[in-house]
């Protein structure tokens, strides 16, 4: 391979993208306004679900047991209802999501120191929202018939014992349970995924369309230099995008970085040299820049957003779809990001990913070589 050959390929594709605004805004503006979108848009935070309330006992006990509810950062209420179709108007309409019941005699009964039946209604059409609400619910209200039972036994004079199992809850690398600082570093993931294919995706197949594809292949020119010289500068503009990525996600999205920084830019230099290599492949093969686009968005969003583990885990996952997922690279590239952001761990953890993400890379890199031909097909 000839240095000079390669650097005057390159420096010819600096100057098209440079020319062309829409390449250049693709190439930067696109990725930070994916990840604007998605970072704030996107989040599995289940908090301030809207609830309604029947109180059929309006008494201070079931006052009291609503204060519960209205205390909680889980729950917010939106009002009362006294009829059971004002209920169902506020599920149907999305007013509430919750709806909770209680009886005429849950004062009584609590009183009494007997059983009380009280009925939580969820609007199921969101599952995810509805059985984590439902839980939160439920922890609430056995919380409240433990302190019932408590300040009963208190009143009564009886001695109150310690808890034989006491349990407490510690969570590592993500204490607050934010779901952003879970989301974001395998957003950067999709989106360097996504943009690195469609970059590439276009190169080749726009030679051909313009025409221009004959002169290279008249030239000097070899074909393992011609896909070099256009890769580099696409490969310098998404290590720039990932630059921004890690920065927004620092100083935006306020995402805790315990790793290794020089780390990260390394799995994504390994990552995006074999998805560079990828959507070149695409554009050797599809000779059309709508075509290639089209390949280049259905082989790397869809798998890169759906079966990486970026939103759905994947031990959740068919055990087909599970087999699947160890062919989509942004896998990997999730599994390490998240590990370096979140956990802090370097190579002596994430070696396999690493490793599977230089042979992914290697592997793009040889097939599109070895699929260029420098002849008229």
């Amino acid at each position: 391979m000839n240095p000079r050959r390669i650097a005057a390929l390159a420096h010819k594709e600096f100057l098209h993208i440079l020319r062309d605004p829409r390449s250049l805004g693709m190439a930067v503006a696109i990725p930070m306004l994916m990840l604007v979108l998605f970072g704030f848009a996107l989040s599995v935070d289940v908090d301030e679900v809207p609830m309604v309330v029947w109180d059929q006992s309006h008494s201070h006990a079931s006052r009291e047991f609503v204060s519960r509810f209205e205390g909680s950062p889980y729950f917010h209420l939106v009002g009362f209802v006294e009829r059971p179709e004002e209920l169902a108007h506020a599920l149907d309409t999305r007013q509430a999501v919750i709806a909770l019941v209680l009886p005429t005699d849950f004062a009584e009964r609590v009183e009494t120191g007997r059983r009380v039946p009280v009925q939580v209604i969820a609007d199921g059409s969101d599952s995810n929202t509805a059985t984590i609400a439902l839980g939160y619910a439920e922890a609430i209200a056995r919380i409240y018939g433990q302190d019932t039972a408590l300040a009963e036994l208190h009143r009564q004079g009886a001695r109150l014992q310690a808890v034989p199992v006491e349990m407490r809850p510690q969570v590592w690398f993500n204490p607050d349970l934010e779901s952003r600082n879970c989301i974001v570093p395998g957003l950067i993931a999709v989106i360097m995924m996504v943009i690195a294919a469609l970059l590439t995706s276009l190169t080749v197949a726009r030679e051909w369309e313009r025409g221009t594809m004959e002169q290279l292949l008249a030239s000097p020119v070899r074909g393992r230099e011609l896909i070099a010289g256009k890769m580099i500068p696409y490969f310098a503009i998404a290590m720039f995008d990932v630059l921004l990525a890690v920065l927004m996600g620092q100083f935006v999205f306020r995402v805790p970085l315990r790793g290794n920084v020089a780390l990260v830019f390394g799995m994504g230099a390994v990552f995006l040299a074999g998805a560079l290599a990828m959507g070149m492949l695409i554009s050797i093969v599809a000779k059309s820049q709508l075509l290639a686009s089209q390949i280049a968005m259905l082989t790397t969003f869809l798998p890169a957003f759906l079966l990486s583990g970026f939103l759905v885990p994947i031990k959740n996952m068919p055990w087909l779809i599970q087999m699947a997922t160890y062919v989509v690279p942004a896998r990997y590239l999730v599994t390490l990001l998240r590990g370096i952001y979140l956990k802090g761990v370097g190579l002596e953890v994430l070696v396999l990913e690493a490793i599977l993400l230089a042979v992914f890379g290697v592997v793009m890199v040889l097939v599109a070589n070895a699929k260029f031909r420098k002849k008229m097909v």
